[in-house]
């Protein structure tokens, strides 16, 4: 029971955390006016120079200074600093690279120099090696939205400043005024993030696999800030149905967090009915199905009972938007991901789906609430949708809807639309639920490639992060987001994109982005969460993998589980569960 000991220990010390308190010369009304904070701060030291505006040693002298781990703490005898040297002709630049995407800013540390005005910096954070190197606007669309990506700061005379908080990887640093001599003892990122437990985890005989799963929950991480946001360059909100495949990630990841119920309240508050969560009738609706995966998982029955009478208004308002022939009129924005975004049937399709999903959810909520009438009433509103299928939609995203809402059968569907033409037409966003279909068709190892082929072309070029859209046709020619784009190459962040994600405005850290690793440890592991978090019935599907091990959050502590296949094809399973967990094999 050790495990389960050090996920007790780990929950008190998150808690302990939360109720930091100023010192006690601060007087009562002041600490009852401070709000603290849930994140925690590290320097990162750059990991290499991607680039030098010249490599004569006139103008940039001990560049590698600033890949030396320091100490933090500037001196009057400092020596070995890294110096930057412009005139009239040449403002010096350097290019870093820390390694790995993360939110946050820089901390800049000056020596000393003859004049002791500050010094003028123009910064330009990049998620890319493009975007860091870019100007704001034109052809490629770099901005200063929602998060400050290029400015110019001024650093004193022997200190210290720390800029920025933004999504990045990448810092270009130049010299802004001319005849400067500018000592840098260090560069180091401050990366802001939220430090908890990865409760669960996932290995198999595919590294490939491994890393999508890490990356997939590394990019939840990220965007677990104050409230669970979309993306953390931009655009640093909570947009509740990018939320859902989110959520399944913290679950699997992190388990229940209260960073969900906080996002999710702020938005039930900030929208009261008649609106719709974000303006979007869809993302009420998530809103709803969030709420009952978060019951299913963790069964946390106080806390759904809080959104009582907001969620009967709700399903009661819902229901008005049906006409005479059982189909769905529903107003606002009528959105499911952008990629659909101009294609009517495809909506509709999907919004038909939803609502029906929703409706099958809501009555489910209404028997745990001890409402029969209301269980009755929302289950008949389902029936009444279900009689309706749309048609001529082609798309993956809405078929895969019909496909989880039963609209359609699972295996037509997969194999007419989901598995037409690979990867092609895809987002990430409701890549997830395309691989939700699949695994209702029964296609797990085609679900599976599709993983290795969508979430490793990412990798493939370069990230650490799983990005806000990305269509695997732009992928040809096309270079790293980790070097400088060569001339004969497309630059996969600045030349591509649509909709509100064109060019280096496009977020290449976006939670939406995370399903595969939620789907990896139900599919694969087999974790099928049951009866409100008592129970758990194990499933393996290892498709063609040797096999598979992980561990899983459950309300009574981390289950460890383990597949193997043996010569003959079957799969030995073994596992270690917490006290009070039912398992079903």
């Amino acid at each position: 029971m050790k495990q389960n000991t050090l996920f007790i220990i780990a929950v008190v010390v998150c808690t302990l955390g939360l109720n930091a308190q100023l010192p006690p010369s601060f007087a009562k009304d002041v600490s009852e006016r401070a709000r603290p904070s849930e994140m925690t701060k590290v320097y990162l030291t750059p990991s290499k120079v991607i680039w030098k505006s010249d490599n004569t040693g006139q103008y940039l002298i001990n560049p590698e200074q600033l890949l030396k781990k320091g100490n933090g703490q500037l001196a009057v005898n400092e020596t070995n600093l890294f110096q930057l040297k412009s005139t009239q002709e040449h403002r010096p630049g350097i290019l870093l690279d820390y390694g790995k995407e993360i939110h946050g800013g820089v901390k800049i540390a000056m020596g000393i120099k003859n004049d002791k005005s500050p010094v003028k910096l123009r910064l330009r954070f990049g998620e890319s090696v493009g975007e860091a190197m870019s100007e704001i606007g034109g052809e490629t669309n770099a901005t200063n939205e929602h998060s400050m990506r290029d400015f110019v700061v001024e650093v004193p005379w022997l200190g210290t400043i720390e800029v920025g908080e933004t999504g990045f990887r990448f810092l270009r640093i130049d010299v802004v005024e001319a005849n400067q001599e500018v000592p840098l003892k260090s560069v180091e990122a401050a990366f802001v993030y939220r430090d908890i437990p990865y409760l669960g985890s996932f290995n198999s005989s595919d590294e490939r696999l491994n890393e999508i799963w890490l990356t997939g929950a590394y990019t939840v991480q990220l965007n677990m800030q104050d409230y669970l946001w979309d993306g953390i360059k931009r655009d640093r909100l909570v947009w509740v149905g990018d939320m859902h495949p989110e959520v399944m990630t913290i679950n699997t990841v992190f388990g229940n967090h209260d960073i969900v119920h906080k996002s999710l309240d702020l938005a039930r508050d900030q929208h009261p009915l008649p609106q719709w969560m974000n303006g979007i009738s869809s993302y009420s609706m998530w809103w709803l199905l969030i709420h009952k995966n978060m019951y299913d998982y963790h069964g946390d029955i106080e806390y759904l009972k809080e959104q009582e009478s907001y969620m009967i208004a709700l399903l009661d308002q819902l229901a008005s938007f049906i006409d005479k022939d059982n189909k769905e009129i529903l107003d606002g924005v009528r959105f499911m991901d952008w990629p659909t975004s101009e294609i009517p049937e495809a909506v509709h399709a999907g919004l038909q789906a939803m609502m029906v999903m929703t409706f099958e959810a809501g009555s489910e909520i209404m028997e745990i609430y001890g409402k029969p009438e209301l269980k009755k009433k929302y289950g008949k509103v389902a029936e009444r949708l279900r009689k309706h299928k749309p048609k001529d939609n082609t798309t993956k995203q809405a078929a895969a809807l019909m496909a989880l809402a039963d609209l359609e059968d699972a295996q037509k569907i997969n194999t007419t639309i989901l598995k037409k033409d690979g990867v092609e037409r895809m987002s990430t966003f409701y890549g997830y639920y395309i691989l939700e279909a699949m695994a209702k068709a029964g296609d797990y190892d085609g679900a599976l490639n599709v993983i290795r082929e969508y979430w490793g072309g990412m990798l493939n070029l370069g990230a650490t992060t799983f990005w806000e859209d990305f269509d695997i046709l732009d992928t040809k020619n096309t270079g790293r987001i980790d070097e400088l784009s060569p001339p004969n190459k497309f630059d996969i962040h600045g030349d591509f994109g649509e909709y509100c994600y064109v060019g280096y405005r496009h977020s290449l850290c976006h939670g939406w982005a995370s399903g595969p690793t939620a789907w990896l440890s139900q599919y694969v592991l087999g974790i099928n969460v049951m009866d409100a978090g008592e129970k758990i019935e194990i499933k393996p599907n290892l498709g063609n993998l040797k096999w598979a091990k992980g561990s899983f959050p459950t309300k009574y502590g981390v289950l460890q589980v383990s597949h193997t296949r043996n010569t003959d094809g079957s799969v030995k399973t073994e596992y270690d569960a917490p006290e009070g967990l039912t398992i079903i094999q």
